[in-house]
């Protein structure tokens, strides 16, 4: 290619690599200010999004993970954009660590959950399973979700309905939460007549059903990732030549 042609396919490149981190930019400066709304004024969120959302608690959740994504994509965006506008190589390489970080991070966590599956089970287990017994029916936002999550998933606990045996909610009421369709009396001695499953394996299930899906979505993030990741690097390396 002539001088010329590398200097228009450079401009090209870093107009898009503007314009697309302006997008995240933008995009992550929006989550971020919801999240923001919904922590400091969850109650109007719930009026507006009340079918959304039934628990104080889910909100709650959905601010903290607004806040950080939200975030993340604030950082990333400003790296990229600035980075690219200035013709910053120290700009360009913190967006291109950034990214390397957060897909590196991603290949370990999906690597864990294929590999891990049965130590993640055992590891949830030994931490929900005593919270369950301890705050279900006394902290009324964790019951909240609690019942909302094994309404909508049609589980019964994280691993089956045991894990309320010794509860404090089973000791005050004498029956199992009734999202457990039939966890009462006349079920305890019975229990592998009971249809419900626990909400681990449910959700474990309801992953496998749509991991096309989730594969396809994985797989597109990773090659926006990697095509983000080559394009700070060709930048990074054309000012050099510069």
């Amino acid at each position: 290619l002539s001088a010329g042609a590398k200097m228009g396919c450079f401009t090209f490149i870093k107009v898009m690599m503007i314009l697309f981190n302006l997008a995240i930019f933008l995009s992550g400066g929006t989550l971020l200010g919801v999240g923001i709304w919904v922590k400091v004024d969850g109650e109007s969120f719930l009026k507006i999004f009340g079918t959304l959302s039934s628990s104080i608690l889910q909100v709650v959740n959905v601010a903290y993970l607004l806040i950080v994504i939200g975030a993340i994509l604030l950082v990333i965006g400003f790296l990229g954009c600035y980075g690219a506008q200035k013709e910053s190589k120290c700009l360009l390489m913190m967006f291109f660590s950034v990214v390397l970080i957060i897909f590196i991070a991603e290949v370990a966590a999906a690597v864990v959950a294929l590999v891990f599956t049965g130590l993640a089970e055992t590891l949830l287990t030994g931490l929900v399973t005593p919270l369950l017994k301890e705050k279900y029916g006394v902290d009324e936002a964790f019951t909240q979700i609690w019942n909302v999550t094994m309404t909508e998933v049609h589980c019964c606990g994280l691993n089956n309905y045991t894990d309320f045996n010794n509860s404090y909610f089973y000791d005050t009421h004498h029956a199992y939460p009734r999202q457990c369709s039939g966890y009462h009396h006349s079920c305890h001695p019975h229990p592998c007549g009971c249809p419900v499953q626990g909400c681990f394996k449910q959700i474990l299930e309801e992953i496998r059903t749509n991991a096309g899906v989730a594969g396809g979505v994985a797989a597109g993030i990773a090659a926006l990732e990697i095509a983000a990741m080559a394009v700070s690097m060709y930048l990074y390396c054309r000012l050099d030549e510069k």
